[in-house]
């Protein structure tokens, strides 16, 4: 298998960060594109238009040879950017489609920005671009076509490539599995999937996101009375909704350990995922665990690292992410109140399956209810999550290569204890594709909160090993 020129790729890339990738990713940034979840009213706003528009327009001044560049819109679904460039003339059809993952759209600003920061005003400082969607993810619009120049540009090959932008990832991609199948006869056999909206633990090697979980939510509320009542008369005679609502948790999760009890929310896991977990540790002892705010004199969920990456990433979790029918304590009365509710968010292994989990939880929280209270669920929610293919021997090889040449130190993987929609979704389309999941996020990006901000180097690193893997694809 032949490779690209690593010093023409390097410079390619460079270059166009410089000179035409960051001037345009800055002016991304002063664009609120909020994700539909988040602006209602996206159609009359605009913004997300304004966002597809302004990268279309980069997108143009390109010019690859004989490539189509489109923006696809369904009726009342956020739209969609496609960048369609031909094969290089030395590839075989059969080498298939490459598709390039990014989103433009965003989380909401948030208050809290640093002195001189804001979530529209870009500012590069100390080699990092800050502002939102400059780390998640609308770099990867540019990355993936810089990756294309640069490959051609080494008189490497690629195969079909298409760039697809979507505009609600951050609303979980509501949208995307209607674009897919419409778009299916275009896009062909996708051989090979780059997704550019993760990252990894540090910023001196490339970090492959392995494995996603996926995810059950429920919100449940449980009655006892049909108004509240005064709790010194009450108490005693009628239960506590909190109490038992409790008790029901209790049948799901050990609050003891934190273990979810029911079998349909476990797996085994991977024998390949348990080593790269053992690697990953190895790489930044105690990392993970320090990695978080904890309060002061507070301890992680356990002293292992390698247990903790397994808790976050095989291992189903319950987060209580919402609650109602409980008062401010400053305005809380000596009242039984009439009900509880709690919304549960339940993280679940990569290959465990979403339905029977959320079917388990429903029957263990409304059945036998003490007391004969009444149970009522709603806001229900399950996604699958994601495991990736074995490498194929090509791309097993290439990141071995751009590990040496591009970063000088050897890859890692991480299991992501979030989600990424798509990646799901195009892993039950698309079973015979290759995946390399990854990105220029960091421990200390900053995604969805304060100062969210994309470190420059690790972003153009990122660019250079896509360009050397599109290579290693067409070559086989």
């Amino acid at each position: 298998m032949g490779h690209v020129e690593q010093n023409s790729v390097h410079n390619t890339v460079r270059g166009l960060w410089a000179d035409d990738i960051l001037p345009s990713l800055c002016g991304l940034v002063e664009i609120p594109a909020l994700s539909p979840v988040f602006d209602s009213e996206w159609q009359q706003s605009g913004q997300l238009e304004a966002a597809v528009e302004h990268v279309r327009g980069w997108l143009n001044a390109r010019q690859f040879p004989g490539a189509t560049i489109e923006v696809v819109r369904l009726p009342g679904r956020s739209p969609v950017l496609l960048l369609d460039v031909p094969a290089t003339e030395d590839v075989s059809p059969d080498a298939g489609t490459v598709l390039l993952y990014g989103h433009l759209d965003k989380q909401p600003p948030v208050g809290g920005w640093s002195e001189g920061l804001g979530p529209w005003s870009p500012v590069v400082r100390d080699g990092r671009l800050y502002g939102r969607g400059s780390a998640d993810d609308g770099y990867a619009g540019y990355a993936a076509a810089a990756a294309l120049s640069a490959v051609r540009a080494a008189g490497g090959s690629h195969a079909r490539a298409v760039v697809l932008l979507e505009t609600g990832e951050e609303s979980g991609s509501p949208d995307l599995p209607a674009y897919l199948e419409q778009l299916a006869e275009r896009l062909g056999r996708v051989t090979f999937v780059v997704c550019l909206d993760s990252g990894g633990n540090d910023y001196q090697r490339l970090w492959l996101t392995t494995s996603l979980r996926g995810m059950v939510q429920v919100d449940v509320t449980v009655r006892v009375l049909e108004s509240a009542q005064h709790s010194g008369l009450a108490s005693g005679v009628v239960p506590s909704s909190f109490r038992i609502l409790r008790s029901l948790l209790d049948r799901v999760e050990d609050a003891g350990t934190g273990q979810i009890l029911l079998d349909e929310f476990n797996v085994e896991i991977p024998a390949n995922r348990r080593a790269e977990t053992v690697a990953t540790a190895e790489v930044a002892p105690g990392a993970t665990a320090k990695a978080f705010p904890l309060a002061a004199g507070m301890r992680p969920a356990a002293e292992d690292e390698v247990e903790l990456l397994l808790n976050n990433s095989w291992r189903p979790t319950l987060s209580v992410i919402g609650g109602a029918g409980l008062p401010d304590p400053a305005e809380a009365g000596n009242v039984l109140r009439d009900a509880t509710t709690l919304a549960l968010s339940f993280r679940l292994p990569p290959t465990a399956d979403s339905a029977a989990a959320l079917s388990a939880v429903r029957k263990v929280l409304t059945t036998d209810v003490p007391y004969g209270a009444t149970v009522e669920l709603s806001g229900l929610e399950q996604a699958d999550g994601w495991n990736a293919p074995e490498a194929a021997p090509w791309l097993a090889d290439g990141l071995e290569r751009v590990s040496e040449q591009v970063f000088g130190a050897p890859w890692r993987s991480v299991g992501l204890g979030g989600s990424i929609p798509f990646m799901g979704l195009l892993g039950e389309k698309y079973p015979e594709a290759q995946f390399l999941v990854t990105g220029a996020l960091g421990p200390d990006s900053n995604a969805h909160v304060p100062d969210e901000w994309l470190h420059l180097d690790q972003a153009q690193r990122v660019t250079e090993a896509v360009a050397h893997l599109l290579h290693a694809h067409a070559r086989g």
